[in-house]
């Protein structure tokens, strides 16, 4: 009796693992059509690693398939291929997705359903294919200068790129799509070089940022960070050296700054002395921006009375984006137009955003603090 209960608890045992399995994976179904007697193969992007095959199928004169594989912890990209035809795709749990295209241009004209992401992602690839096929117009055009023709093509990635980090990555940092979007690719060369473009350095900072609070121990994001920081290194200027003059250090010793804010209006730093400075370097596009400006609205309610100020150094890249987001706020806001990769952030060190600092009234920076609830108590001390 007890051996046919153990026989049956372990089946049920299996059972359930069975279900678990399932249920812990993500599908992609739909129809291929004019693919009869060709192989569809399902391939994980992983990162650092060549294109690995997870399932397959062989398809049938109408074209029909469903293919799954283990679901991920953090977003992944995998891509449908038939021979070079392939549709890329982005999978971070469960997600049921839905595709249908023809063989003939499988890759370009195709629909998704079931992933924004990777709806996303097929919307940039048509982008960047449009924007490839300008291009070689472009460098086919006789009648132009050589000079000429790489002017206009300079002009086409720029547009091509504002209009990625406008519509595609602002306020999507955390997105898939938006990591896609900064590793695309034109000519075997990437479209947005983040190395040494200071405007691309400060979007893959954001993305990075945002990866950083929701995946931080995934390898693209941990690769991300790397090329952020890089990318500061190399784009930050020697202003230690040339611009280390009465202008920029105070009496006191900070490191001055002077931004212009909402109203056009130039901000000094040290012209704040005689306050209890809470120096904040921040982006309002960053997840959980409005939450931490309400728990800073209601220290500056609390103690501005008492002498306390907020010198609020936004990093955004769009001046509009910022000018929106900081018009109700009552404390000093000003725009620094180079984002993180500038002689100031440099200076003081700033790493990731946001960060802050305490000044006290002589003009001394007092240090840099990790939490609201530190910070309010170093306030109570200086004030």
């Amino acid at each position: 009796m007890m051996k046919s209960i153990g026989i049956a608890a372990l089946a049920l045992l299996a059972s359930l693992r069975g279900c678990m399995n399932e249920s812990d994976r993500f599908s992609v179904s739909g129809q291929i059509k004019d693919a009869a007697d060709t192989t569809l193969v399902l391939e994980h992007l992983a990162f650092g690693s060549a294109p690995k095959a997870i399932d397959s199928v062989r398809l049938d004169k109408d074209g029909n398939f469903t293919l799954s594989g283990p679901a991920p912890t953090n977003p992944e990209f995998y891509r449908l291929r038939i021979g070079s035809q392939a549709i890329n795709l982005s999978v971070d749990s469960t997600e049921e997705i839905t595709i249908h295209a023809k063989l003939v241009d499988m890759g370009a004209q195709y629909s998704v359903q079931g992933s924004g992401n990777s709806d996303t992602i097929r919307l940039l690839s048509r982008m960047l294919a449009q924007m490839n096929q300008r291009c070689k117009r472009i460098a086919d055009d006789r009648s132009l200068t050589l000079q000429e023709r790489q002017e206009q093509i300079r002009q086409q990635v720029k547009a091509y790129k504002d209009r990625v980090k406008m519509d595609f990555i602002q306020n999507r940092y955390d997105r898939a799509s938006s990591y896609y979007a900064l590793f695309q690719t034109s000519g075997g060369m990437l479209v947005f070089d983040p190395l040494s473009d200071a405007s691309d350095v400060t979007w893959v900072s954001a993305v990075a940022n945002a990866w950083m609070e929701r995946w931080p121990n995934a390898p693209r994001t941990q690769n991300l960070v790397s090329i952020a920081m890089r990318g500061r290194k190399n784009t930050r200027r020697r202003v230690i050296e040339l611009d280390m003059d009465n202008e920029k250090v105070s009496e006191a010793g900070i490191i001055d700054m002077t931004f212009p804010d909402i109203t056009g209006m130039d901000r000094r730093l040290s012209e704040l002395k005689g306050k209890v400075v809470v120096l904040d370097f921040t982006a309002y596009g960053l997840k959980n921006s409005q939450q931490r400006n309400i728990a800073l609205r209601r220290l500056y309610n609390l103690y501005h009375e008492q002498g306390l100020e907020i010198y609020q150094v936004a990093l955004d890249a769009d001046e509009h984006f910022w000018k929106t987001m900081c018009a109700q706020l009552p404390w000093i806001c000003v725009w620094n137009p180079n984002g993180e990769a500038n002689d100031i952030t440099s200076i003081y060190n700033v790493q990731t955003v946001p960060t802050w600092f305490l000044i006290d009234r002589s003009n001394s920076l007092v240090g840099r603090q990790e939490t609201l609830g530190e910070m309010e108590t170093e306030i109570r001390k200086l004030l």
